[in-house]
């Protein structure tokens, strides 16, 4: 059931040779590399929030400094949050001082300006960020003032309508300005929520259940939410609504999730913290990846051994692979080191993503260079995401020569004899770096826009080289260190090469 995508990349400009990027090739060479990520884009973006609504200020360390974090740092500036820079010990950047929203002032402030017939307007630019787009909205709605949402031309084909209705239904004044449930739109503050009881649908994205239980302490009577899916449909990627729990209960907030499709949050304190941020476990993925389609090795040292982050499922996706995974405990018992090695060429899979969506991309690649067919399931959702990429995932793959088809909820890849293209990239950094990793073994791959990786991931060019070299940056990163035990070298035969 392949569907177009609302560009059809064969009717698109051509791509101009200035913003391709020659994916490095690896040829039978197996990688061999022990390397870290910045911070998890999810967590730094829900830290950020918490951190705007906290009773003092809260210390980020380590925080991930991308696109999507900084459209979320401004978005709070906007709304009377301080966020500052300050020296921090991280690999990838400074550490993030958040003073919270001064709420009292600003109420105070908007009484002077009725009475003086004038109102504060403010304005968002949420680039390509699910998480600004969809998290910020309720928080203004406990501004006083008149708050526009604005976004890429992406973003205003992204569903926001249950973001929408959801605010309406606790009696926010929602003016839309564009198509009906999308981008572009205003958000009319009073300065206080009274909360309650609300449903909503959340079959299209699990962020729309985050976006209101992060607000929801500031409620005068805090949230009672239950997701009520058409035909039955569940909420999505819900590791993601576990770690905005997680990160609720670490602020002091009282919250419980008895059932996967209700939750509740009690009217009170947010507390401020001084924590460090994880790494990006999805971001990890791409460069995990390189070691099963190379018959190579790598290792992320610092790894949580007890997280929420959707990439922990790469313990279980990869062994389907063929892969060998290991997670050896580090000295201060809260981290250790994760090890994936590989010897032979990827076996097809038959996976269910639905716990973990956003890793179907860098899936798909390795299923795309696999010796056996591969079925995805469980990923329907997709299609609502940065692009539609179920849709652009079957496009580059037969871009490639390889042979794909969409299903009603996910993918289906066989091999095919693959030959070297331009993959685009739509805007969507996770395609891009999905293409990173099909060229390591696709000799001839170049990549369109490779720098659309910054919304999560800004140093991935020079991390990938790094991990295909074993060069040195001089950026403060940590090195990737070649790795000291021979694996075994993959036959040429590999119908990738």
């Amino acid at each position: 059931m392949t569907r177009d995508l609302p560009e059809e990349p064969e009717h698109q400009e051509p791509v101009a040779a200035t913003s391709l990027w020659p994916a490095p090739f690896l040829g039978s060479r197996p990688v061999q590399a022990s390397l870290t990520v910045p911070g998890s884009k999810s967590l730094t973006n829900r830290w950020l929030l918490l951190a705007a609504v906290a009773d003092a200020p809260s210390r980020l360390r380590a925080p991930l400094r991308s696109r999507d974090t900084e459209l979320m740092a401004q978005a709070l500036r906007e709304l009377g949050a301080r966020v500052e820079d300050v020296p921090g010990h991280g690999d990838f950047g400074d550490d993030w001082l958040v003073t919270p929203i001064p709420f009292e002032h600003l109420r105070t402030q908007a009484a002077a300006e009725d009475a003086a017939g004038t109102a504060t307007e403010r304005r968002i630019e949420c680039g390509l960020a699910g998480t600004v787009m969809r998290f910020v909205p309720a928080l203004a709605a406990l501004v006083p003032g008149r708050t526009e949402f604005h976004g890429d031309a992406a973003a205003e084909r992204r569903p926001m309508g249950p973001v929408i209705e959801a605010l309406r239904g606790l009696g926010v004044e929602v003016q839309e300005l564009g198509e009906p449930g999308r981008l572009p739109f205003a958000v009319i503050g009073r300065g206080a929520l009274p909360g309650g009881q609300l449903s909503i649908d959340a079959s299209e994205s699990s962020q729309f259940v985050s976006a209101l239980l992060l607000v929801a302490a500031r409620f005068e009577h805090g949230l009672q939410l239950r997701h009520v899916g058409a035909d039955g449909a569940g909420v999505p990627s819900l590791p993601h609504v576990e770690m905005t729990l997680q990160t609720l209960r670490e602020a002091g907030v009282r919250v419980e999730g008895s059932e996967p499709a209700a939750w509740s949050v009690s009217p009170g304190t947010v507390q401020a913290v001084d924590l460090s941020i994880e790494q990006d476990l999805s971001n990890a993925g791409p460069f995990l990846a390189a070691a099963v389609v190379s018959g190579g090795t790598v290792s992320i040292p610092r790894w949580p051994l007890r997280t929420t982050q959707g990439g922990a499922h790469w313990q279980q996706i990869l062994p389907a692979f063929g892969a060998q995974v290991s997670l050896e405990p580090e000295a201060d018992g809260q981290h250790g080191t994760f090890t994936v090695s590989a010897s032979k060429p990827p076996h097809g899979v038959d996976l269910d993503l639905s716990q973990a969506g956003e890793l179907a991309p860098t899936v798909a690649a390795i299923c795309a260079v696999a010796d056996s067919p591969s079925v995805l399931r469980g990923i329907a959702h997709l299609r609502g995401h940065e692009t539609d990429r179920l849709a652009a995932l079957v496009t580059e793959i037969r871009r490639i020569g390889g042979r794909a088809e969409e299903t009603a909820d996910g993918l289906r890849i066989e091999p095919g004899q693959l030959h070297p293209a331009v993959m685009r990239s739509y805007e969507d950094h996770r395609m891009a770096t999905a293409a990173a990793v099909i060229g390591l073994v696709l000799d001839g791959v170049q990549v369109e826009d490779i720098a659309t990786t910054a919304k999560t991931l800004p140093q991935f060019p020079q991390l990938w080289n790094q991990m295909v070299t074993g060069s040195v940056l001089d950026t403060g990163a940590v090195p990737v260190q070649p790795g000291s035990s021979p694996v075994p070298q993959r036959s040429d035969s590999h119908g990738a090469r």
